[in-house]
């Protein structure tokens, strides 16, 4: 379970203190597909950070699946994170000088996987995502939904508790955007706990859950 009590974030520059986070208190139980929206500024993505240990709160506490988080070095976050979360982001964040196949492969050559697994593995997630035809393509060489496509399978190679989406959608047609909510939700089906940050009521529709942000707070939550 992924739960939070009190969590804050107050960001300082310049000796001027902003307030990101006040008081986040959730509950996320394996295998959910929970949306979080608001309005832009509200604390979304901070919020998304955090829960995906890229960041640490400045008070309160973070519980990812039995492990305290709250406090932890960014290398402690960091070797958390390996095989534990898949991220996909609205940018699609691919590495332009590798191909489809060496991108979706990056992070189990973090994790040191001997060599024919990879390759199993790799092909696999490919075949799932119905991108293995463009495996030696380069980004630049794909539609935007081809490079969700590829960016999703590289979100779950490693088979990931949680997977957290950022805007999945934002830089697709519907069409598109339609086949990556398709996916998400077939990940999802499969027993992968899903969070999605989105300002699509559309895209919503898909989830279990909406905790919707204002502020920096909770202020409601729809089933």
């Amino acid at each position: 379970m992924i739960r939070t009590s009190n969590l804050q974030k107050v960001f300082t520059t310049e000796e001027v203190e902003t307030t990101a986070l006040n008081g986040i208190q959730m509950e996320i139980n394996p295998g959910e597909f929970v949306a979080i929206m608001g309005p832009s500024g509200c604390g979304k993505s901070t919020l998304l950070n955090i829960l995906g240990l890229l960041d640490n709160p400045s008070e309160g506490s973070y519980e990812f699946f039995g492990t305290e988080v709250s406090g932890m070095s960014e290398r402690q976050r960091a070797n958390l994170r390996k095989g534990n979360i898949g991220f996909v982001f609205q940018s699609f964040n691919l590495i332009d000088e590798l191909t489809v196949y060496e991108n979706v492969e990056l992070p189990l050559l973090y994790l040191k996987t001997p060599a024919g697994e990879r390759k199993k593995r790799v092909e696999a997630a490919l075949e799932r995502m119905n991108i293995m035809h463009r495996r030696n393509h380069f980004p630049q060489q794909l539609s935007g939904g081809q490079q969700q496509r590829v960016a999703i399978a590289r979100a779950v190679i490693a088979n990931p508790k949680v997977i957290l989406a950022d805007e999945p959608t934002g830089n697709l047609d519907s069409a598109n955007g339609l086949e990556v909510m398709n996916l998400l939700t077939q990940l999802n089906q499969a027993g992968t706990t899903v969070i999605m940050v989105t300002h699509s009521v559309h895209d919503s529709g898909f989830a279990h859950r909406v905790v919707n942000l204002f502020d920096g707070k909770v202020v409601t939550e729809q089933r």
